[in-house]
C-alpha cells in the first residue's frame, strides 16, 4: 500500500507518492506556486482559487495513474488565511505567513495590530498570523460579505477534496493563526467577540491525527503545519535531535513535553501532549537568494547573462584563501518575529577583505548565527539540549558550506535528512495516523519525559 503526502507551500507544491512499508518515495510531482497578486508593498497575498485548481488536477492526474492508495495527507504554509463562505468554498485571496498589515501602524491609535494585541492582552500575534491579519481586515472593512469563517490554505484543499463546509484545523494548524489557548485547545472568542470580529462560524478544532472524509474512498486526513509535518518527516530520534529546516525562512525545532515561549520561541502544539519549541528566522534562505540576486543585477548591468549566479558564488567560496575572512553580517533583512522593524546589517569590512567571497561567507555566517541564537535560548531558558542537528530543507541541503558553517557554529554533528520534501513527507506519515497504520510516538521513538 502506499499514501500521498501534499504540501502547499510559499513558493511551490509538492505532491508525493511513498511506501507505507519502506517510507521511500515512489514518486515526486514539484509545481510552481508562483501565484502572488499585484497589492500594495506590504501585502503578500496569493490567489487561493488557482492554487487550489492546480493541486487538485495535479492530485486527480496522480491518482489516475496509481494504484493502493490508502491514504493522503495534506500540510502547507502556516499562520496565513483565507475566507470561507457556508458551501465552504474560498471567497478571498490567501493571505500569507508573509503578509505584513499586522505590522501597519494604523490600526488603533497609531498602533498595529501586532503591539494593539501586547500592550491590550498581553499576547502575541505577530504579522502574518491569521487572527492578527482577521482583525485588521475587520477594522479595514476588507472581510468579504460573505465569509462564515476561515482557515488556512491546506485546510481549505481537505474541504474541497472531501466536500466539508466547516473548517475542522488540526491544533498545529490553530495554534498557528494566533489567539490560541493552549489549554483549552480554543481560539480566543472573547477577544473576537469584544473586538466585533468574531466570525459567525469559528473552525473547529481536534488534538488528533483524524480523517476528514473520503476522496473516491480514499481516507483524507486533517491538515498539520508545515513545521510540524518537516519535523515528522525529517526526525526519528526525537529526544537528541534538534532540527534546522533553511527554506523560504528557517527555523530550529526542539521537541518538548513541557510548555515554553521566550525571546522569539513559540511552543507550537504537535500532539496533545507534546509542543515544538521553535525559532524562525523570517529571512533564512531568502537572505542567500537576495545575495544572488545582488550579483546578478551586476552582472547584467556589467553586460554579461541574466542567468543564476549561485555556481560562481560556490566557486568564489571555494578559491578563498582564508575562509576567517567574512564580513560580520546581520542577516535580519525581513525583521525578526520580536522585532519586525529590525533591519540588516554589515560591518568588520576592511580592505584586505573586500572580496565577493567575503560578504558571501558573512551571509551563510550570519544566517546560521540567527538559528543558533534562538537555540541559545532553548538551551539556556528552557534547560533543554539536544546532541545531533538534523538539517532540512533545499537551503541546506545543496548547500555544502552552510551545511560545514552549521556544523561548526552548533558544534554537533550535522545529518541531512535523505528525504527531499520533508513537509509532503510528513503529511504522508499523519495520514497513516490518521487511519491507525501507524503510532506517531513510535515513529517518533517516543518513550517516556523528554
Amino acid at each position: 500500500m502506499k499514501s500521498i503526502g501534499i504540501d502547499i507551500g510559499t513558493t511551490t507544491i509538492c505532491i508525493l507518492v511513498i511506501d507505507n512499508d519502506s517510507f521511500t518515495i515512489e514518486q515526486k510531482i514539484t509545481l510552481d506556486n508562483g501565484m502572488f497578486l499585484p497589492s500594495s508593498p506590504w501585502e503578500r497575498i496569493q490567489d487561493a482559487w488557482s492554487i487550489l485548481e492546480k493541486t487538485q488536477a495535479a492530485l486527480e492526474e496522480l491518482l489516475r495513474g496509481s494504484h493502493g492508495i490508502s491514504s493522503i495527507g495534506l500540510t502547507g504554509q502556516m499562520h496565513g488565511i483565507v475566507y470561507v463562505d457556508k458551501a465552504g468554498a474560498a471567497v478571498s485571496p490567501l493571505y500569507t505567513w508573509q503578509d505584513a498589515r499586522g505590522n501597519q501602524p494604523d490600526y488603533s491609535n497609531n498602533q498595529s495590530v501586532s503591539s494593539w494585541l501586547m500592550k491590550t492582552y498581553g499576547i502575541k500575534a505577530a504579522a502574518g498570523y491569521g487572527m492578527a491579519t482577521h482583525l485588521y481586515n475587520v477594522k479595514k472593512g476588507l472581510v468579504p460579505p460573505e465569509a462564515v469563517s476561515f482557515c488556512t490554505i491546506s485546510d481549505l484543499l481537505g474541504m474541497r477534496l472531501t466536500g466539508r463546509r466547516i473548517p475542522l484545523m488540526h491544533i498545529s494548524q490553530a495554534a498557528g493563526l494566533g489567539l490560541y489557548g493552549y489549554k483549552s485547545h480554543a481560539f480566543r472568542a472573547d477577544i473576537l467577540e469584544e473586538n466585533k470580529a468574531l466570525p459567525p462560524v469559528l473552525p473547529q478544532i481536534t488534538a488528533d491525527f483524524v480523517p476528514l472524509g473520503l476522496l473516491r474512498d480514499i481516507p483524507v486526513s486533517i491538515s498539520v503545519g508545515d513545521n510540524q509535518a518537516s519535523f515528522l518527516g525529517a526526525v526519528r530520534d526525537c529526544k537528541n535531535s534538534v532540527l534546522v529546516n533553511v527554506g523560504t525562512g528557517s527555523q530550529i525545532s526542539v521537541l518538548s513535553d513541557t510548555y515554553y515561549e521566550g525571546r522569539g520561541i513559540e511552543a507550537r502544539p504537535l500532539t496533545k501532549d507534546t509542543f515544538l519549541l521553535a525559532g524562525s528566522a523570517l529571512c533564512g534562505g531568502l537572505a542567500f537568494a537576495a545575495m544572488e540576486t545582488f550579483f546578478r543585477e551586476y552582472a547584467v548591468a556589467a553586460g554579461g547573462s541574466d542567468i543564476p549566479q549561485y555556481e560562481v558564488m560556490k566557486q568564489l567560496l571555494q578559491q578563498q584563501k582564508d575562509p576567517m575572512q567574512a564580513w560580520n553580517v546581520r542577516t535580519t533583512f525581513s525583521g525578526s518575529r520580536e522585532y519586525p522593524d529590525e533591519s540588516g546589517s554589515i560591518h568588520g569590512i576592511r580592505l584586505d577583505n573586500f572580496h565577493p567571497a567575503s560578504m558571501i561567507r558573512g551571509i551563510l555566517n550570519g544566517m546560521a548565527e540567527e538559528l543558533y541564537e534562538l537555540y541559545a535560548i532553548v538551551k539556556e531558558e528552557a534547560q533543554i539540549s539536544r546532541t545531533r542537528l538534523i538539517a532540512s530543507g533545499n537551503g541546506v541541503r545543496k548547500n555544502k558550506e552552510l551545511q560545514t558553517i552549521l556544523q561548526t557554529r552548533f558544534q554537533m554533528p550535522l545529518e541531512v535528512v535523505p528525504n527531499e520534501e520533508e513537509a509532503a513527507f510528513g503529511a504522508a506519515i499523519t495520514s497513516l495516523a490518521a487511519t491507525g497504520a501507524l503510532s506517531i510516538e513510535k515513529r517518533l521513538n517516543l518513550h517516556g519525559p523528554l
